[in-house]
């Protein structure tokens, strides 16, 4: 099985149409190729791809910010001279500047499979500004390690937050790709969007939704530290709202 960054990787075809184009990552601890490279530094290796920029959502671009609350701010990529821009820091969304550093953003987040992880807001906010624009946005899909199951009720409108994107059940059964076009289709966005998809995902399979067994699991948040979480947490996360 590949994951949309590791085709991306090995097929030239893929980036042909980034040709000319200058290329900003949004991108998290787990954007990392098979061999647990970061997709920050397998892209900077290639010489078909200018990178101009680099975004960090909630706990930063390399996760470097372990607390729950604690913002990151902007740097400079002191590797690359990039510069590499928080959208959990002054900003939830990205600024006029920000979104002129680049020509197409490529999305590479392992995502939980639940309406209140804020990667999945993060991607509405960076799609509707992509709208505004007149950006490109690619995302580099993987698996939903929660698999397909919808559970839970639906998100009232009205009550939309960094943790509630949009009227989608608390178990939502989609990929960020998918989540990718069921925004654009739920908001009525006009954006240039196109998802590196899956090969090989099989999210009925056995034992465990189609995640690769031979697939190392990295920290996408510094407290989802493995599947089991990311299974339980649609229901263990409302304990969060109680007095417990």
């Amino acid at each position: 099985m590949q994951f949309g960054l590791d085709r991306f990787l090995q097929d030239p075809a893929l980036r042909a149409p980034l040709k000319g184009q200058r290329v900003a990552l949004l991108a998290h601890p787990a954007s990392v190729t098979r061999e647990l490279t970061h997709a920050l530094d397998a892209l900077a290796a290639l010489p078909d791809v200018t990178l101009s920029a680099a975004f960090g959502p909630q706990h930063g671009l390399r996760g470097d910010k372990q607390d729950n609350m604690v913002e990151s701010p902007d740097y400079l990529d002191p590797t690359l001279g990039i510069p590499v821009f928080s959208l959990y820091g002054e900003v939830r969304r990205p600024t006029d500047a920000m979104m002129a550093s680049f020509d197409v953003l490529l999305v590479d987040l392992q995502d939980l499979g639940c309406r209140i992880y804020t990667f999945i807001t993060t991607l509405r906010y960076v799609l509707e500004a992509a709208a505004q624009h007149g950006k490109a946005v690619w995302v580099l899909d993987r698996p939903n390690p929660a698999g397909r199951p919808i559970e839970g009720l639906t998100l009232r409108e009205g009550w939309e937050s960094f943790v509630g994107a949009g009227p989608m059940p608390m178990r939502h059964g989609m990929t960020m790709g998918e989540l990718g076009h069921w925004f654009i289709a739920t908001l009525g966005l006009t954006v240039d969007y196109r998802v590196i998809t899956m090969a090989g995902w099989q999210p009925d399979a056995a034992p465990g939704f189609g995640w690769p067994t031979e697939r190392s699991w990295v920290n996408p948040s510094p407290n989802a530290a493995n599947l089991s979480m990311a299974r339980a947490y649609a229901g263990t996360v409302m304990l969060e709202g109680t007095t417990l």
